[in-house]
């Protein structure tokens, strides 16, 4: 399998990047102790909105109960009558994710679906022709997800219709510290702007959790199969050259965005390692962690040391080849890019 790896070492300051249900950051133990953690859902929810914005016109995907409303849309545009499009609109998400009865201010389904917009417009147009769900169903090719690559990297499950899944193309590990952190709590009070003078004390005082932490972040991407008819395989290398640049650059620059207006924790990493592999499976390298780094002097520049130490270990027991190997910031990141690209294919 050839895949695209990529080994991150980043430093966060005070902050509060993805929270528990009790508002906490969240943790994990490894090597015997807690460390912070940031879950692959909320790293990969920043990337997606990253890549939008560096290639709109190639990840559209759109996760979202709110299938009705799009649906309509498009099929009035096929010149449907109102009342046609309406019972079109309805009969295809009961058949795509099910409706959910108990929504009362909008139509919507029981869970959420990852659309692509000119999916949409495909399975409207057929519908438009036949008036039959599961004939428009079938329009639903690679084809019709061509403008949403998020759906080929990242995956799509449709529990109601299995042969709507799409294998994720991408593998991402939680985020780790490379060190033990225990979560502080802020204190906190608000002034009262209209408080009379008279008066003492704080319009409202309250407290929140947060932690700082360098954390080690993994990525990998399965080149083949992107390259398969049934994901990316329909774009042209040109395009898909671009999709895979972009992905790359979103997952090395985005960071979830919790408290940004409070706890700005956004920062860019460190330290990035990108190995290109022709056979094998990705390996992550957070075992150079499980004994947790302790550092007078930061934990930056040391974990940096081990991430390169157990990838030269490895290499040297596992025989592990790479036909791509380039780090930042030995390298810039217009040359890091610009070598991955002369690999995709």
């Amino acid at each position: 399998m050839k895949h695209l790896e990529l080994h991150i070492i980043q430093s966060v300051p005070v902050a509060c990047l993805n929270r528990d249900d009790l508002n906490s950051p969240k943790t994990a133990v490894f090597g015997g102790v807690q460390r912070a953690r940031v879950s692959s859902q909320s790293w990969k929810r920043a990337i997606r909105e990253m890549a939008k914005e560096l290639a709109g016109e190639y990840f559209q995907g759109e996760r979202t109960r709110l299938l009705y409303e799009p649906l309509l849309e498009a099929l009035l545009s096929e010149n449907l009558p109102e009342k046609e499009a309406i019972e079109g609109a309805n009969a295809i998400v009961d058949g795509l994710v099910k409706l959910d009865a108990k929504s009362k201010d909008k139509v919507k389904s029981k869970t959420l679906y990852f659309m692509s917009p000119l999916e949409i417009r495909t399975i409207s147009a057929e519908y438009a022709k036949t008036k039959d769900f599961k004939k428009a169903r079938k329009a639903i090719t690679a084809d019709a997800l061509k403008d949403a690559a998020d759906i080929s990297i990242f995956g799509r499950m449709v529990a109601n219709d299995p042969s709507l899944n799409v294998e994720a193309g991408a593998m991402f590990s939680h985020a780790l510290s490379t060190h033990r952190v225990d979560n502080e709590i802020d204190f906190f009070s608000a002034v009262d702007d209209l408080q009379p003078k008279e008066e003492t004390g704080a319009g409202m005082t309250s407290t929140l959790e947060f932690n700082s932490a360098t954390y080690y972040r993994f990525a990998a991407l399965n080149l083949d199969m992107i390259a398969d008819p049934d994901h990316l395989g329909c774009l042209t290398i040109d395009e898909r050259t671009k999709v895979v640049s972009t992905f790359v650059e979103a997952t090395i620059k985005a960071i979830p965005g919790a408290r940004k207006a409070t706890m700005n924790g956004y920062t860019l990493p460190v330290y990035v390692l990108g190995v290109i592999r022709e056979t094998g499976h990705p390996v992550q390298l957070i075992n150079a962690f499980e004994k947790p780094v302790r550092s007078a002097e930061g934990y930056a520049g040391k974990s940096v040391e081990l991430l390169k130490t157990e990838y030269s270990k490895l290499k040297e027991t596992w025989g592990l080849e790479s036909v791509f190997e380039k780090a930042i910031p030995e390298s810039t990141m217009k040359a890091f890019l610009e070598g991955i690209k002369k690999h995709v294919v």
